[in-house]
């Protein structure tokens, strides 16, 4: 088993759409974990309505494209996720696959760990909330470091949205 931790986004009707994708993640995966979810602004679009962030851990025997391609995308299809050209759309829902083990790769459309997590505090201090020691593959930087160098203004915690999720989460197993 593999150890892989999965961005999640939302902002259309992010309660219900966080927590569906959430819900389907466990059905298809060991879930281990879910970091606090982060209220915060839709990047560069202060028009749109703000997002609910968060990552989740989950074990999984399935390869990081069959993760993505096997696993991610058709919960982002069933969940209603319109892909455009506009990279900063409104999304039902945004699930990434951030980091997979200790494997960094550029193939197959997938960049592992996600060089976004080096810039974007809705990935890495949730990241550190799950998993504090890691070590980003092909980085060598510890989550640690990067999260403390990330600004946290403008990432509003929802610790009790979070409490039902793990509630939820804890019943399912």
């Amino acid at each position: 088993m593999t150890r892989a931790f999965i961005g999640i986004g939302s902002n259309v009707d992010p309660a219900k759409n966080v927590r569906a994708a959430i819900r389907s993640l466990a059905q298809q995966t060991r879930l281990v974990g879910i970091s606090m979810v982060y209220c915060t602004d839709a990047l560069d679009r202060p028009e749109q309505s703000p997002y609910y962030n968060c990552v989740v851990e989950i074990e999984t025997e399935a390869t990081p494209a069959e993760v993505k391609h096997g696993i991610l995308r058709p919960i982002e299809n069933s969940l209603g996720r319109k892909r455009t050209g506009d990279k900063y759309a409104p999304r039902t829902i945004d699930l990434d696959l951030i980091v997979y083990g200790d494997l960094a790769m550029d193939a197959e459309g997938i960049k592992l760990p996600d060089p976004e997590i080096l810039e974007r505090p809705f990935l890495a201090i949730p990241l550190f909330e799950l998993a504090p020691d890691i070590v980003l593959a092909g980085y060598g930087l510890r989550i640690g470091e990067i999260a403390a160098k990330l600004p946290q203004d403008g990432m509003k915690p929802l610790k009790d949205y979070v409490k039902l999720l793990r509630e939820e989460m804890n019943r399912g197993r």
